[in-house]
């Protein structure tokens, strides 16, 4: 096993290529496709793809009916095989090849010097400036066939899958051009008898917003069949009598795009993706309808043959060609994560105002502590007793300081109860804990400097008894604060303590998405200009319980590790149930060069940290066993609260349903298998 291969943690290297051809001229095509195909081995690519009639061009008309080059078509085939002995990428090469009495416009799938397959188009559009079948024949019904190409029999049809028996997960499909233009394209077919990587051999002339219409295609296409979609259209060299040709090609995973080139190239082109095969086998699990699906078509999806290969991928490192964000609940994109952001807040918001509305319109009462849940649930509550008609004075406000409460926090506190305009009290908590230590005969009520769990709880606790006698007292129902991420962790006080509340508006967003979502409050303009400054401020506080007294400020993320990467593993474990080790392999790509991708918008640079593979797997084996071997009986108990991100959320009864008394040694039992030391991965252990 080696740590840095893609091919370890369920990838493939795919490539869509294009680039100048020769009208009517196949061997120099085929020389082309083995320059292009020998590159795509170099760079570890296990599929590589190229356009529609790529041998001979797509724009030759009539031309395609001429024995002269169809005799070259088939040399030129025959050299493509010859070269391709030595490579290790499945070469998907488009030909027109005479079979019975018509020719077929053709995908050869060749590899490592033999033909697995020819996959022939189903539909040939003769509409508008298309007039395919004037010399094609439509494959539609092709199934179960051979064909003979160079002098032997190979499989022939629509009904194609190539799977790698040494990469699981690695099953390919190959349409042409129109076939994904109509309702019900062969891939949706393939993709549910099991194929993952959908590959998309085309023509297609460029005319106005057709680029935009192909991205839209292949997009939804990959997204409904859970898969990877590949597609290379023809490009410079296609005849430009009427027509002309741009050489677009893309690569989309379950509806992301990976990888895409310029469009109108001089050159060689190639869109290369590391696909996460994993992912998508995780999906098609998670998804039950999707194999539903395949039962109610399974009379055609029952049929297609699976023809074997063995890929032999390099074990060395490769580097990883995908984007990786570092933050998975937060985009990187400006106008991406304003629509979050907008979306995000309004589900609070619209979950807050359903349940205030279905018993009986309550007032809501809250601890606002000055940190950053706190603020964020309220301004989630100003926002919705603002929709509801409602005066913020139905919000009852409670700063509950304790021994380490700073001033600093307290008084932001009170200056955003002030600004929004709610009903605004402060309690002090340490004279009742006090008493409570004392009778519990704490060391502290004797003077001794001893700031153990009890003493942190009792705190934690009081604020909490103190807030739900409130709202019995004041006719209120209280809001809980706590977030995505210290659920996870189980980071928070159970019972009576800041885990329960009467309903948590915070408890689907994670805690790196929180400073955003305040930050878009305030640039969105959802509040004046005195409430503004006050959340801005409140943006640079440290994450902190503030229960512990002294100089230094008590760090969350010094005792349970930075939320950053927590949160990382927490999307990949929730959304993926991904391996320890492959969120690891994710982690170090995503994190270990602060210079290197991009931040979210407005993240200060101060903050921007860099991990190493050492501290990343330290911190994974502490969300393990705090993830599966402790926090769940603090989730099976959580209160409501609105599912936020597609993410997932832990609520029992929606995205998370775990037993409370799980352990944690299965996913320590993968981190145990490599052998970590100094930032290197020495060894997979029992390799020796």
């Amino acid at each position: 096993m080696n740590f840095w291969s893609i091919y370890q943690h369920g990838f493939a290297r795919v490539a869509a290529c294009t680039g100048p051809l020769a009208i009517a001229d196949p061997p120099a095509n085929a020389a082309a496709v083995l320059r292009h195909g020998r590159r795509c081995a170099d760079d570890g690519v296990a599929v590589a793809i190229f356009p529609e009639l790529c041998l001979t061009g797509y724009s030759i008309e009539d031309l395609l009916l001429q024995d002269v080059v169809l005799d070259e078509v088939e040399q030129a085939v025959e050299t493509i095989v010859a070269g391709s002995a030595e490579l290790m990428t499945v070469l998907v090469v488009g030909a027109p090849l005479r079979h019975r009495h018509r020719i077929y416009n053709c995908a050869v799938v060749v590899h490592r010097g033999r033909i697995l397959g020819v996959a022939p188009k189903s539909y040939l559009p003769t509409y508008r400036e298309f007039y395919e079948q004037r010399q094609i024949a439509s494959a539609v019904d092709e199934r179960g066939g051979t064909i003979r190409v160079g002098g032997q029999d190979v499989p022939f049809g629509v009904d194609l899958l190539f799977a790698a028996e040494d990469v699981p997960g690695l099953v390919l499909h190959v349409e042409i051009c129109e076939d994904m233009w109509v309702p019900v394209p062969p891939s949706a077919e393939a993709a549910l008898a099991g194929a993952t990587i959908l590959a998309n051999l085309s023509g297609s002339p460029i005319t106005v917003g057709r680029a935009d219409d192909r991205k839209l295609l292949c997009r939804s296409a990959s997204a409904r069949c859970l898969a990877a979609y590949v597609y290379a259209a023809a490009g410079p060299g296609e005849s430009t009598t009427d027509l002309s040709w741009d050489g677009q090609t893309m690569i989309y995973e379950n509806g992301a795009l990976l990888a895409e080139t310029d469009r109108f190239p001089l050159d060689d082109q190639h869109a290369v993706a590391d696909v996460d095969l994993d992912l998508l086998r995780q999906e098609r699990h998670r998804m039950g309808t999707f194999d539903d699906n395949r039962r109610v078509h399974s009379a055609r999806t029952g049929g297609f043959r699976e023809i074997a290969f063995r890929l032999d991928p390099p074990t060395t490192d490769l580097g990883l060609r995908r984007r990786v964000e570092r933050f998975p609940f937060v985009p990187a994109d400006a106008e991406r994560l304003a629509q979050d952001c907008y979306e995000a807040y309004n589900i609070q918001v619209a979950g807050l105002l359903q349940r205030l509305g279905a018993i009986g319109g309550p007032k809501v009462v809250i601890g606002v502590s000055g940190g950053l849940d706190s603020t964020h649930a309220l301004i989630v509550a100003a926002r919705a007793m603002d929709r509801a008609g409602r005066p913020r004075s139905d919000i009852l406000g409670f700063t509950l300081p304790g021994f380490a409460t700073g001033e600093h926090t307290k008084d932001n506190a009170h200056k955003l109860m002030r600004a929004l305009g709610i009903t605004a009290a402060e309690l002090d908590i340490t004279p009742t804990a006090r008493l409570m230590l004392k009778e519990l005969d704490h060391p502290f009520a004797a003077g001794e400097p001893v700031y153990d769990v009890t003493f942190e709880n009792v705190q934690a606790g009081l604020r909490t008894d103190y807030l739900f006698r409130l709202a019995n007292q004041r006719g209120g129902i209280v809001l809980g604060t706590g977030d995505l991420s210290e659920l996870a962790l189980g980071w928070s006080t159970y019972g009576v303590g800041d885990q329960m509340s009467h309903y948590n508006v915070n408890s689907g967003v994670p805690k790196t998405l929180i400073q955003h979502l305040i930050r878009w409050v305030i640039s969105s303009g959802q509040f004046d200009e005195d409430t503004n400054r006050t959340l801005a401020a409140i943006l640079g506080t440290e994450i902190s319980p503030e229960l512990v007294p002294g100089e230094e400020l008590q760090s969350t993320e010094s005792q349970i590790g930075p939320y950053a990467l927590h949160d990382f593993t927490l999307f990949h474990v929730l959304r993926h149930g991904f391996r320890p080790s492959k969120i690891a392999f994710l982690a170090w790509h995503a994190w270990h060069d602060r210079e290197g991708g991009d931040w979210p918008p407005n993240f200060p640079a101060p903050k921007r940290a860099a991990y190493d593979l050492p501290e990343i797997w330290h911190w994974l084996e502490v969300f393990c066993r705090r993830f599966f071997a402790f926090a769940q009986f603090k989730r099976s108990a959580m209160p409501n609260g609105p599912k936020v991100s597609a993410g997932g959320s832990l609520s029992p009864r929606g995205d998370w349903r775990a037993p409370s008394d799980s352990s944690a040694r299965a996913w320590l039992r993968d981190l145990a298998r490599w052998d970590i030391a100094d930032g290197q991965v020495l060894a997979g252990r029992g390799d020796e």
